[in-house]
């Protein structure tokens, strides 16, 4: 992993960048963008169609070579959505694509490279037909889905429940379990008397937590100086 050679001020000054690219270029495509949710690399996040609505303090992280996209191609004489709740994460290459409707609920987590569709994209007698059969797909609170997981068109699946990596998902999945595999299956089941803490406890007082990042960033971007960074960029070594 690469350091970050930046002093405080400048990392902060691209913050302040990506805000204003959010705000600016992504926030007039939504349909709504909720209070104070955060983009990584925003200028990778691509919504095709809508309408599409984020919740609020919701966190997107987008790279290079895995662009989160929005995608909604509605039926014919139907009008596609994606409704995602407040406090989601959603990860690098996720892909997240509607005919009819796809709808997130609150603190969900959805890991690098998943992808969420309502429909078979294509005719399977007719393949001249752009989408094919669909149906819509609801995902819970708090459910987690692992790295690359597919959540197939009709799926429903319960609050708390966690899609293992590289898991198929084609029929619903009840609450407060662990499901895996292709197809996924139920493996485990949660102890429900145990608390689970959940994305929206841990933003429950964001200025404290938005305190907590700064006082971290000033400790691990302690010394770094502009001159040093620009040698970083120019004049990379062993250890940067």
């Amino acid at each position: 992993m690469k350091r970050d050679h930046r002093p405080y001020l400048l990392k902060h000054l691209d913050i302040g960048f990506q805000k204003w690219y959010v705000n600016h270029f992504l926030r007039p495509q939504f349909e709504h963008l909720g209070r104070r949710a955060t983009f990584m690399k925003p200028w990778h996040v691509e919504i095709f169609g809508g309408p599409v609505s984020l919740g609020d303090y919701a966190n997107v992280i987008a790279s290079p070579d895995k662009k989160v996209r929005f995608t909604i191609w509605p039926e014919f004489g139907e009008k596609g959505r994606i409704k995602i709740g407040d406090y989601c994460l959603i990860c690098p290459g996720v892909r997240i694509s509607a005919a009819t409707e796809i709808i997130m609920g609150n603190s969900c987590m959805i890991a690098q490279g998943a992808c969420i569709t309502d429909s078979d994209w294509h005719g399977i007698y007719d393949r001249s037909m752009p989408i094919g059969q669909a149906e819509a797909v609801g995902i819970g609170d708090n459910v987690w889905i692992g790295d690359s997981a597919i959540i197939c068109k009709g799926v429903n699946i319960g609050d708390n429940s966690i899609i293992g990596a590289g898991s198929v998902v084609t029929k619903d999945i009840p609450p407060n379990v662990i499901a895996a595999g292709n197809p996924s299956v139920v493996v485990r089941a949660l102890d429900t008397n145990r608390h689970i803490k959940t994305r929206a406890e841990w933003f429950s007082d964001p200025k404290c937590l938005a305190k907590q990042f700064r006082e971290i960033d000033r400790d691990a971007l302690k010394g770094n100086t502009i001159l040093g960074w620009l040698r970083s960029i120019l004049f990379p070594s062993n250890g940067d």
